[in-house]
């Protein structure tokens, strides 16, 4: 009985696993446009294709959430190759976030701030499903989050880690702890 309970466990698990593999976010057509546009920081390529979909006019405004405290406007201009004007119009810096949970309630705030309706959140392609999760957590259900997969050469031992992080945080948001 035990054995059989065993195996079906590690069949959902690695069930699971092909499902999350086969759902690693992808990039959206930059002709889709929504209100605004969320990159949490932490991995290469999410800031520059933030850039490029706001000059692209994918959206009005773009939340960089997750930023240093330390970091002025003007930095991160000068390092991704941008005009100030564009931070200053177009670019607000979220310093309250420390992890993915907290991106989304960071988010969140920003978004009922704004009054928008639609979400792209833009992320390495990895990081997608538990990203988008927190951010449909803290958003609730009104809110349209569409997904922009950055494009990635992930590790197979990340990707495990990964997968067991947004597990993890799914049953604990299903079991209605930790929630928004």
């Amino acid at each position: 009985m035990i054995g059989r309970i065993l195996a079906l466990l590690a069949l959902a698990w690695a069930l699971g696993f092909a499902l999350f593999m086969l759902s690693l976010g992808k990039p959206l057509d930059p002709g889709v446009a929504t209100d605004a546009i969320v990159v949490p920081t932490g991995g290469p390529g999410r800031i520059d294709r933030g850039i490029e979909l706001l000059q692209a006019n994918a959206a009005r405004r773009m939340l960089i959430t997750g930023t240093d405290p330390a970091v002025r406007p003007i930095e991160l201009a000068v390092q991704y190759k941008t005009s100030p004007r564009l931070f200053r119009c177009c670019i607000d810096l979220g310093h309250e976030a420390v992890d993915t949970r907290s991106n989304g309630e960071e988010t969140a705030a920003w978004v009922r701030k704004h009054g928008y309706r639609s979400v792209r959140l833009v992320t390495a392609d990895w990081h997608m499903a538990r990203a988008r999760l927190e951010l449909r957590n803290a958003l609730g259900a009104d809110i349209e989050i569409r997904g922009d997969g950055v494009k990635t050469q992930p590790r197979f031992a990340m990707l495990l880690r990964e997968y067991h992080k947004y597990l993890l945080r799914r049953i604990v948001l299903m079991l209605g702890i930790g929630g928004a």
